[in-house]
């Protein structure tokens, strides 16, 4: 009973690390969802709730599958092993998908057996009544539950289907080879080859040993060393026995016990089952390190989305639009007049400067012509060019999954760049202070020069313009000093503002860009970068949770 404990106890501390591992298969197993082959994550999917399952019943019985094919004694060698006629053999099996088991020590293993998917009419008790006046013999087995499973090689697919089951399930897996057929493809191939990784919860046992005349036996047993190296089972143990005759029973009687009694032929299993997929899912995903988007990767991406979304002619309105609103008023103001004919650039592109840049025009469409083919064609090369760079080294599911991510959403792109366009602040149309007074003296000036055109027209016409009482100002007149004036300093006074003016619209042209641009990244953003990134997290997760599952 002492060791019993002791090996519970083991179990329950290594499934502190197998639990990380399983948890680390299935973080990786749910981030490769949609990325990885399908029928892969859904078998590490299984085997995280299969061995979650396990681990959760009966940690005090060991699970001993026997398997065979047809004629090998299977069923005999379980039947010697339990000391029990348990199971047909030969011509008087049953035909049936169901296997049979037989438990030592019952108490804690019905859980166990119906996650097992044993019947009850299957199962026996080997310290059950039946068992009277032999328990001591058999105390040796305490905590097995040993199933003999159906022939592999049946002609029944139920049978097939049961087999595969058990054999997933099992704790430990007893192979039984017969001389005839022991390099059999069909058990070597589709059970023994594939299970290179949990060899160390896996015993061979080649039965019938007593057909075997003596001096052929080490040579045969030396052939099957071989196949078994041959498929990687390097370290499986190969037992001659002889079910009929006893022979070598003792010992593999002895050699269940001795796993048995260690309790880590569970542990074992569920490890080497996680270590086999994981294993899968890392070969699946390679090891390259996950590469971030570059920033210089991202902002050729802007660039060409702007230049696609008619950032530059929208830039080169708002320019055009300040210096024509600025010039209006503070130019000569027959010529604004003149100029006012015009229709504004950033208003025929049906987008508004709002009064203060802090309105927005709530339309939800411009009239920017649409992207051209060379602006369609950059755009397109841009996507491909960043999605090549961070999956460059990736395996080509991963590959594959990094560009379907990118160019999911580029149908969205014509729609949201104008959208964002449209909605953007683009600085504000309100006039600078000094353009308001420049706009009150260039009236000031329009009334002196036609106050001075006026009073010289009327000197003129009655012939006093040269006459010394009128009012002078260093010998000339003031009325065509104030025409002269007026329309000197106001010509000045223009052509000084329309290089000021330049400067101010170049200034809110270069905030526009600046605005415009900040509105197309963030269309870059969601529908380019954050999915690649997506998927780029995804494959950071996955090789995270493969690295714990293998560690």
């Amino acid at each position: 009973m002492t060791s019993l404990l002791e090996g519970a106890k083991q179990l329950v501390t290594r499934g502190t690390d197998i639990g990380a591992r399983i948890d680390g298969l299935d973080t990786a197993a749910r981030a490769a969802r949609g990325r990885l082959d399908d029928s892969l994550v859904d078998e590490a999917q299984d085997l995280v709730d299969r061995a979650a399952g396990r681990l959760r019943l009966s940690a005090s019985h060991t699970v001993v599958a026997i398997a065979g094919a047809t004629g090998s004694g299977k069923s005999s060698t379980f039947n010697a092993l339990t000391g029990l006629e348990l199971s047909a053999v030969g011509v008087r099996r049953p035909t049936t998908s169901w296997a049979s088991a037989c438990v030592w020590g019952r108490d804690g293993a019905d859980e166990l057996l119906e996650w097992l998917g044993i019947p009850p009419r299957h199962q026996t008790t080997r310290d059950s009544m039946l068992d009277t006046g032999r328990r001591e013999s058999a105390s040796e087995l305490d905590g097995v539950v040993l199933l003999d499973l159906p022939d592999h090689d049946s002609t029944e697919v139920s049978h097939h289907l049961e087999v595969d089951r058990l054999v997933a399930l099992a704790d430990l897996l007893v192979w039984v080879l017969d001389p005839q057929k022991y390099a059999d493809a069909a058990i070597h191939d589709r059970y023994l080859a594939p299970s290179a990784e949990h060899q160390d919860v896996m015993l061979v046992v080649l039965n019938q040993i007593d057909t075997v005349p003596e001096e052929r036996r080490q040579s045969m047993l030396d052939d099957i060393r071989r196949l078994l190296d041959a498929d990687g089972l390097d370290r499986v143990p190969v037992l001659a026995v002889s079910a009929r005759e006893g022979t070598g029973i003792a010992e593999l009687k002895s050699e269940i016990a001795r796993r048995a009694a260690d309790k880590l032929a569970t542990s074992a299993r569920v490890d080497a089952d996680v270590k086999a997929v994981a294993g899968r899912i890392s070969a699946a995903s390679g090891s390259a390190p996950t590469r971030a988007l570059s920033a210089e990767r991202v902002r050729a991406l802007d660039d060409a989305f702007a230049e696609a979304a008619g950032v530059p002619t929208v830039v080169e309105a708002v320019e055009r639009s300040t210096r024509m609103s600025v010039g209006r008023a503070t130019g000569w103001p027959v010529a604004s007049v003149v100029s006012g004919v015009k229709p504004d650039p950033v208003k025929r592109l049906q987008l508004d400067l709002g009064a203060d840049g802090r309105e927005l025009s709530g339309r939800a469409r411009t009239a920017l012509p649409e992207a051209t083919q060379v602006q369609r064609a950059r755009v397109d090369a841009e996507v491909r060019a960043l999605a090549d760079d961070v999956s460059n080294g990736l395996t080509q599911p991963w590959v594959s999954a990094v560009r379907r991510a990118s160019t999911s959403r580029l149908d969205e792109l014509g729609d949201r760049l104008d959208a964002a366009l449209a909605a953007t602040h683009l600085g504000g149309s309100r006039l600078p202070v000094w353009a308001g007074a420049v706009r009150v003296l260039q009236w000031l000036l329009v009334v002196a020069t036609v106050a001075g055109l006026g009073w010289t027209g009327v000197l003129a016409g009655s012939g006093k313009l040269q006459d010394g009482d009128t009012v002078r100002v260093g010998g000339v007149a003031l009325g065509l000093i104030l025409l002269v004036g007026g329309l000197v300093l106001g010509i000045a006074i223009d052509l000084v503002c329309r290089v000021v003016a330049g400067g101010t619209a170049r200034r809110r042209a270069t905030d526009a860009d600046d605005r415009l641009r900040a509105s197309v990244s963030g269309v870059s953003q969601e529908l380019v970068v954050a999915p690649v990134e997506t998927e780029l997290t995804a494959y950071t997760t996955v090789r995270s949770g493969v690295d714990r599952a293998l560690s």
